[in-house]
């Protein structure tokens, strides 16, 4: 057994909708997506229910044709009886060829409309497998990028993670040499070495707008948390 022919027998009364009337079965494929075969039995499919539609209106109006011939034969009976002719004879003999006529045409289009129902059905069906085989294969696409994206993020965050680590070993011994350069010589002396050695960093403080103080240890805490926690 195939696996088309296991899919169908799994589908056994289940019913799908006709997936060619579905705004959103249209939305289930990029241009990239929509294969021939699945446009070649798209195709097919519409041009099935247009069948169906036409048939059902076609076998309406024979219905409605037979049953103005059948009343007008009734009429014509009564005349020829009360008054025959070969005129009314004739238009009698017309009137049952074209009962006759439209009781074919009816047979055929109720034939056709029971066989109809079970074309579709079959082509709809077969038309499910092959978008469910593109969506299954985008999934399985998209599920492995993911893969890819994940891992990358979860790299940049160890990274991220090492390089705050760094940090703030790098601004603790920064805070730490400051501080032991302050006690030995003075902070008369780090500032005219400041001037001197970081004049970019001065220029800095001084250009700063004036905010509510907070210890520069705690703020660089606070920043390296936010950076961990992204």
């Amino acid at each position: 057994m195939s696996k088309e022919e296991i899919f169908q027998s799994a589908l056994i009364g289940k019913k799908i909708p006709i997936l060619t009337l579905d705004n959103k079965w249209h939305k289930l494929f990029t241009q990239r997506e929509y294969t021939s075969e699945i446009k070649r039995m798209e195709n097919d499919l519409n041009q099935l229910l247009k069948r169906q539609a036409k048939v059902n209106e076609e076998c309406k109006e024979l219905k409605k044709l037979k049953k103005k011939m059948m009343d007008e034969i009734v009429i014509l009976a009564d005349a020829i009886e009360k008054s025959p002719s070969k005129k009314l004879e004739k238009e009698m003999e017309e009137h049952r060829r074209t009962v006759n006529e439209c009781n074919e045409k009816i047979d055929g289009c109720e034939e056709e409309m029971v066989e109809l129902p079970r074309q579709i059905n079959q082509l709809n069906n077969r038309l499910m497998v092959a978008t469910m085989e593109v969506c299954y294969r985008k999934l399985k696409k998209n599920n492995a990028e993911l893969e890819e994206i994940n891992e990358w993020i979860g790299n940049i965050r160890r990274e991220l993670k090492k390089k705050v680590v760094r940090k703030q070993e790098k601004e603790a011994m920064n805070n730490q040499l400051y501080a032991y350069m302050h006690d030995i010589f003075g902070a008369d002396v780090i500032e005219i070495f400041d001037m001197k050695f970081q004049p970019e960093e001065n220029r800095k403080k001084n250009d700063e707008p004036v905010k509510e103080s907070v210890p520069p240890e705690k703020e660089a805490k606070e920043n390296d948390e936010n950076a961990l926690k992204s």
